[in-house]
C-alpha cells in the first residue's frame, strides 16, 4: 500500500469509529445519560477526522473542506459546551445541537464517499446529483433532525428521565 492508502485508511477508520460512538452517544443523551466515555470518543475521533480530512491533497476551496471547517466549529463549540461549561443553562442545548450536527456532516460525507465508491451505489447516481443520492441524503437530513430534536427536549444529565 503507498503512504496515501495508508493515511486514507486511516481516516476511514477514525471516522467509522467516530460515526459509531456518535450514534451509540446519541441514543444515550436521548435517554438522559452523559454517556462521559462515548461522548469522549464521539469527539475526539471525529475531531481527529476532520483534522486529517485537511491532510488530504487538495486544489483550491472545495465542499469537502467547507464541510470540514463547519465540522471542526461544531465540535469546538460542542466541547466547549462539554467540558468547560459543564452543561450548565445554555450550554445544553448548543452542546447538543453542535454535537448531533458534527456527527450529520460526518454520516453525509459517509454516504457521499459510499456513492463515490461502492460500484452498485455509483450505478444509481454516478453525478452524485442523481434521485437516489439526493433521496438518501434527504432521508438521512429528516432522520438527524428528529434526533436531534429528541435530543434536546430528553438530555438533561443530572436529572430524573
Amino acid at each position: 500500500m503507498s503512504g496515501l492508502a495508508l493515511f486514507t485508511l486511516f481516516h476511514v477508520i477514525l471516522s467509522l469509529i467516530g460515526i459509531v460512538a456518535g450514534l451509540i452517544a446519541l441514543n444515550r443523551w436521548i435517554h438522559g445519560d452523559r454517556a462521559a466515555r462515548m461522548t469522549a470518543i464521539f469527539l475526539g475521533m471525529t475531531l481527529a477526522t476532520t483534522v486529517t480530512g485537511f491532510l488530504f491533497p487538495f486544489h483550491g476551496f472545495t465542499p469537502a473542506i467547507a464541510v470540514g471547517i463547519l465540522t471542526t466549529v461544531l465540535l469546538l463549540v460542542a466541547m466547549l459546551a462539554y467540558y468547560r461549561l459543564g452543561l450548565s443553562g445554555r450550554s445544553r442545548p448548543v452542546f447538543v445541537a453542535c454535537a448531533v450536527a458534527s456527527l450529520y456532516f460526518n454520516v453525509f460525507v459517509l454516504i457521499v464517499q459510499a456513492f463515490q465508491k461502492v460500484p452498485p451505489l455509483h450505478a444509481l447516481a454516478p453525478a452524485g446529483n442523481e434521485p437516489p443520492f439526493a433521496i438518501t441524503q434527504g432521508l438521512v437530513l429528516v432522520v438527524f433532525l428528529l434526533l436531534g430534536y429528541v435530543a434536546l427536549g430528553r438530555f438533561r444529565p443530572g436529572l430524573p428521565a
